[in-house]
Parts: C-alpha cells; sequence; structure tokens
C-alpha cells in the first residue's frame, strides 16, 4: 500500500465543481455535498495556478478478458473512476461503467468472458454490492443492504464466492452464486468474525480454500467441502502465522506467501493435510507481496517489495529458476497472468502515474497498455525521494522517504509537510505525487513520508512493535525522532514544520498535535481516531474485533484505562496550534463523530480547527469535485498557517 498521496491519484477526474449557491466572481464554487465549517473560501486564482496538477489521472490494471485478449482498467474521465476496456497496448479506452460512484474491482468470467462482475458501494459506505453488467446496466446479485465482498471465480467460469454481513451485519459468512442464475445464489457456510474470504477453488470443484484474517500477524487457512458446507483447520492455528494469497496450480498444489519460520512473506507451497509450508525460489530478503500462478503451471509471477520498491520475478517451479524483469524504480500492484502467457500488472513511480503494462513471459520485454494524462506537465522533472533512517528512541532503526524541492529554484532551507500512512499495518512508498508535486515543485515545500513501528514491509517482528494500547505511543516517539532529526538537516527549516495524516495516520497527526506542539507549526488530519474508546465503540460491528486486536479491548478495564490516557481527546488542551479536520459523513470505519468531538473540543479551549464534511464520502475523498476542492482549502490552511 502507499501513501495517501499515491492512493488519491486514481480519483482525480475533471468534472468542475457545482455550487451549493450561485457562483460568485473571484471564488471558486464549493461542491454542493461538502460543509466548509470554519474554512475560509476558495479564491480563483488558487484553482487557475494549481489546475494541471489537478488534471491527472491514472490507469490501474484490473484483469483480462481471455476470448478477445483485451485488458480492463480502472481509470476515470468524470468524477469518479469507473472499469474500462482496452483492446491493445495504447489503444483507446472505451468505458464500461458509467456510475456515480467509484467502481474500481471488475472481471470477466473465466473461459467464456460471457459476464463481467463489478463490485461498488454508496457515498464511500464500504457496504459493497456485487452486480453483473448487462446491456450497459448494472443489474444487483447481492441484496443491497449488507457489506459484501467479491472473492473468487472458478476455473470454469460458472461459480463465484463471495462473503456477506447480510445474516447478521457482523460475520462475513460464504456465499456461492452463479452470476448468470440470480436464484442459485446459497450460503455454504456461516462463519463468526469478519475477516473471511474464499481465496481459490480446487481444481477438480471438490473443495475450496478459506482465509480467516484475525490480524496483521495472522490469517489462518481453510478446507471448505463445497458439497457439504464443512470447514476444516489447515494446519495448526495457535501458531501466530500469516498466510496469504493462497491460490492452486493446475496440478492441485497449493502456493502461498507465509511467514512461518521467518521474519517476511516467502513464497512456498502448502500440504493440505498437514498445514507444513515449504519454501520455494531463492531466499528473498524482503516479503513477497503477491504471486499468480500461469494457467499451464509452468511459471510463477511474483512481487519483491525491497525497502518499498517492487521487483517482479518469474519463478520455474520446475527447476527454481528466477528471472528478474527490468523496470524501473517504482511500485507494482495487481499481477494476473492472462491463459496465453501474458503478465498484466500495475505500475507507478514519481516520475510516472499507475498505468497498465504486461510482461512476454518468455522475452521480459514489458509492454505498455495505458499512458495517463498529466495535466501537460512534463514528469520526467517531478524529483526522486531520498531514504532517510534515524534510530529512534530505543534505538530502533525507522526510515522514511524525502522529496526535496529543486534548489535551484528554491534555494534555502524549506519548510517541510509530514504525512503520515494508515493502517497502521501498511507502508509508505515512492510512487507518483500527483497534486501533492504542486507542493514541491511550485511552492518549494519539502514531504516527508515516514514508516514508523507497525508499519508492514519490514517483517513481522517490525510490524508488532506497536501492538496493543501499551506499545502505542512508541510510534508517536518515532515520529518525534524523526522530527529532531530532520530539523538537523540544512536543507529544511525547523520553524516551519506541519504534519498530516490519514485513517490510523489522521490519530498520529492528532497524537503529533499533542506531544509536539514546539515543533510543528500546523496539523491537517484526515478521517482520523481522536479517541480510541468511543472508536471501537462506533466503528462497524463487523470490523470491531479485528480493530481490538490491533489497539487493544476497550471492554478490559486495564486496557480501556490506557486508550483513554493515549487518545489525543482526552489531551486537547495540549494542542495549541491550527488544526484542519477532514471527515466523511458516511466513513464505516472512523465515525464522522471522531471529528466532531475533538473540533468541539479544540474550538472550546480556544483554539483554531477548520472542518470539512464529505457529505457523500466515506474513509476519505474518492469524488474528484471533493478531492480537488479539499486539497485548495489545504493550500490556503498551509500558506496561512506553515509559510506565513
Amino acid at each position: 500500500m502507499r501513501h495517501l498521496a499515491i492512493l488519491a491519484a486514481l480519483a482525480l477526474p475533471l468534472a468542475p465543481a457545482l455550487a451549493a449557491e450561485g457562483d460568485r466572481p473571484g471564488i471558486e464554487p464549493k461542491p454542493a455535498a461538502l460543509i466548509a465549517d470554519g474554512i475560509p473560501e476558495v479564491p480563483a486564482d488558487i484553482t487557475a495556478a494549481t489546475r494541471p496538477y489537478m488534471e491527472n489521472r491514472s490507469a490501474s490494471f484490473v484483469g483480462w478478458n481471455e476470448v478477445d485478449r483485451s485488458m480492463l482498467i480502472a481509470t476515470r474521465f468524470g468524477n469518479t473512476a469507473q472499469i474500462h476496456r482496452v483492446a491493445a497496448p495504447m489503444g483507446a479506452r472505451q468505458q464500461l461503467t458509467f456510475e456515480a460512484e467509484p467502481v474500481g474491482v471488475g472481471a470477466w468470467s473465466p473461459k467464456s468472458a460471457d459476464i463481467m462482475l463489478v463490485q461498488k458501494d454508496v457515498g464511500g459506505n464500504e457496504f459493497f454490492q456485487i452486480y453483473a453488467l448487462k446491456d450497459g446496466r448494472l443489474e444487483l446479485l447481492t441484496d443491497g443492504k449488507s457489506r459484501n465482498g467479491y472473492n473468487a471465480w472458478s476455473r470454469d467460469g460458472t461459480t463465484l464466492a463471495y462473503t456477506s454481513t447480510r445474516r447478521n451485519g457482523r460475520d462475513s459468512d460464504i456465499y456461492l452464486i452463479d452470476p448468470r442464475d440470480r436464484a442459485s445464489n446459497r450460503m455454504i457456510a456461516q462463519v463468526e468474525g469478519g475477516g473471511w474470504a474464499v481465496n481459490d477453488f480446487s481444481p477438480d470443484m471438490r473443495w475450496a480454500i478459506v482465509s480467516q484474517y484475525v490480524s496483521v500477524e495472522q490469517a489462518d487457512l481453510f478446507r471448505l467441502d463445497l458439497a457439504s458446507g464443512a470447514l476444516a483447520p489447515i494446519g495448526d492455528h495457535k501458531k501466530a502465522i500469516a498466510q496469504r494469497g493462497a491460490e492452486f496450480a493446475p496440478d492441485g498444489t497449493i502456493w502461498l506467501t507465509s511467514d512461518e519460520g521467518s521474519d517476511f512473506q516467502r513464497l512456498g507451497t502448502l500440504d493440505p493435510a498437514s498445514g507444513k509450508f515449504t519454501a520455494k525460489g531463492p531466499a528473498e530478503k524482503w516479503d513477497v507481496t503477491s504471486f499468480n500462478i500461469a494457467d499451464d503451471g509452468s511459471f510463477i509471477a511474483y512481487v519483491v517489495n525491497e525497502a518499498g520498491m517492487s521487483k517482479l520475478r518469474l519463478l520455474d517451479p520446475k527447476n527454481g529458476a528466477v528471472r528478474t524483469v527490468d523496470l524501473p524504480a517504482g511500485v507494482i500492484g495487481g499481477v494476473s497472468i492472462a491463459p496465453w502467457g501474458e503478465v498484466g500488472f500495475s505500475f507507478t513511480s514519481a516520475r510516472s502515474a499507475t498505468d497498465a503494462y504486461s510482461v512476454d513471459p518468455k522475452t521480459l520485454k514489458v509492454t505498455r497498455w495505458t499512458q495517463s494524462e498529466t495535466g501537460g506537465l512534463d514528469v520526467t522533472k517531478n524529483v526522486e525521494p531520498e531514504l532517510v533512517k534515524v534510530k529512534s528512541f530505543d534505538g530502533l532503526e525507522v526510515s522514511g522517504f524525502l522529496y526535496r524541492p529543486d534548489p535551484a529554484k528554491f534555494p534555502g532551507k524549506r519548510p517541510l509537510i509530514m504525512s503520515v500512512h494508515g493502517g497502521p499495518e501498511s507502508q509508505s512508498r515512492p510512487g507518483f505525487m500527483g497534486r501533492n508535486n504542486y507542493l514541491l515543485n511550485e511552492m518549494g515545500v519539502a514531504l516527508f513520508y515516514p514508516n514508523v513501528r507497525g508499519s508492514t514491509g519490514y517483517g513481522k517482528t517490525f510490524v508488532g512493535l506497536d501492538n496493543g494500547p501499551f506499545k502505542r505511543e512508541d510510534s508517536v516517539k518515532d515520529m518525534g525522532a524523526f522530527l529532531d532529526s530532520l530539523a538537523k538537516d540544512k536543507g529544511l527549516d525547523a520553524s516551519r514544520f506541519g504534519l498530516t495524516g490519514g485513517s490510523y495516520g489522521g490519530y498520529m497527526c492528532y497524537a503529533a498535535a499533542t506531544h509536539f506542539a514546539d515543533k510543528l507549526r500546523a496539523n491537517l488530519c484526515v478521517v482520523a481516531i481522536s479517541n480510541f474508546v468511543t472508536f471501537l465503540e462506533n466503528t462497524q460491528e463487523y470490523r470491531r474485533d479485528l480493530r481490538r486486536v490491533e489497539y487493544g479491548d476497550e471492554r478490559v478495564p486495564a486496557q480501556r484505562k490506557k486508550l483513554m490516557e493515549i487518545s489525543p481527546l482526552t489531551r486537547v488542551s495540549e494542542i495549541r496550534k491550527p488544526m484542519f479536520v477532514v471527515t466523511g459523513a458516511n466513513d464505516p470505519r472512523v465515525p464522522a463523530s471522531e471529528a466532531d468531538q475533538i473540533v468541539a473540543a479544540v474550538r472550546g479551549k480556544g483554539g483554531t480547527a477548520w472542518h470539512l464534511v464529505g457529505t457523500n464520502e466515506g474513509h476519505g475523498f474518492a469524488k474528484k469535485e471533493n478531492a480537488d476542492y479539499q486539497f485548495w482549502t489545504s493550500l490556503i490552511f498551509w500558506q496561512k498557517y506553515l509559510l506565513d
């Protein structure tokens, strides 16, 4: 996963905003769905100055059509990302879905490609529904109310496995359906918990392999009998092992990644009878993040995350030989092998927006399928990040990516904004900066993306160092170590440091406002946790237990006390610098009440708190007109409180 700037790049469309009230000369109309509380109006000259940076697109690889060999991508030409078809490399992008809400998941049925399925929600509420695309319209296959998750097609294209909370709103039961016949829908397994998913069907269609996500450090596997619906555990579930991406080879061998016996995710095979994992291929020193098996079993494409940079390798499972695809430094996603052997994937770097590519497995030749618009800007002039490593309070090495403005254009010490990723089980990685390039290229603001303890990509020991309420603030101290180190950098102005973050990064943003008020001039906190207890009590029920594993259990008195102690809302009197809070009214993860209560508390203490609410948004702004307005108001905020 990448930092917020890269994630935002997917949904940067071109539609002008619609005003809630009449247009006025010199003022950018505010989108009708936004509530701007305590925020100045946006001058039109800001929108004009930033326009090229707002008009970049991206194209994420989604999948293949096995009949006509076309590619599915997610891109956007309106206000939201939609599914498009590309018939050949650099061919026209033919739009297939035309929804008001983003559509980023789509798949043709295997073999026949006679039906395409998509997944979408409403207003960012993440209560996803699954639809069949028929005659340009979406036909609802699920119940229209619960949260549903697209899982896996059978190889013959007759059966789709998905999960749904329709039974009680909490547990993700497993369902099977032939999407051509809605009456075929049936629950095959009733489960407890929200972390369930069907990984793959066995070649003989007698059983499926199912995973239950317990935490970032543990994912258990089960055998699901397709005749009886019985679930049988594979291996010893008392052992905390993270097993991911289980997939059947044509001969029935199960491949997956696992950290059993290692600090990192390794590629290997699983014996379903004993649960024994056997690592295959060369010993990678970093996580194997994803893989896919060729239909004929002749090779496996897998991706390694080397300190944030992706490497794409092809493994011959017969002799263990590995070849590495020659790609620039960047981030790879969505790897999928077509039946004819072509490897499709997405790729992004500091100088390339996310686009779709393929690799010939015989020659390793890379072919570009899309070239997304970048607002007319020359992306080759974008700055590349540098890796910064520091020792934290306890001697632990933590690192992050620093983007510096061009010193020829912006001499002297530069202001800096630190941007902390969410998760916390995530990682800041060096991809395309999108609109944030405006801060670098036109405002001369340096950007720093830290990976504090608890981040993924650095091994399971590292990712567990912030678990529970009693270790939580150790990651906050890591931010302090970064701030102290960056303050000594001769190219940075320590008197003009700001901090931002979203989701868990938003909690870190609030926490930084209390712990490091003397080191920061302002904080911009997006969809953020302000009180761990109220967050855990009010987050959607299907995900509550999963979050308790990470943060702590508010029902346990000692943990509740500690969670209250470390919550930024408890320490709101220590927030002395201006704050900008961004909220999605439909957010199922971090409820809008988390923002409401801290905005009220800061203002109650006489502090400054801007508040931007998207009434048609969830966990972050996905609609272009809203995301644009958020960016413009953030520029006003930084100009006033960071650069002034």
